[in-house]
């Protein structure tokens, strides 16, 4: 049996507005989301961004920015 997963990244641009409650309540949710690898935030170089590694056979970017959205209305993911 293999274990080898696979990793995807999405990156998230927030709304300027964000404040740092909202960031800890997106952290804490996506964390919370089966498939989820990692999340990161980068404040000091871009303070709205957004990476969020995970395994796509477990979870979607659609749900991941779902999950992001009910806090941050506005955010949007960015095409690399």
């Amino acid at each position: 049996m293999s274990t080898d997963i696979s990793i995807a990244d999405i990156v998230v641009h927030l709304h300027p507005d964000t404040t740092a409650d909202c960031k800890v309540r997106i952290d804490e949710g996506l964390r919370a989301q089966e498939g989820v690898v990692s999340v990161h935030f980068n404040e000091e170089d871009h303070p709205h961004a957004l990476v969020v590694a995970y395994n796509p056979k477990a979870i979607n970017s659609q749900t991941l920015l779902g999950e992001i959205r009910k806090c941050d209305k506005e955010a949007v993911m960015v095409s690399l």
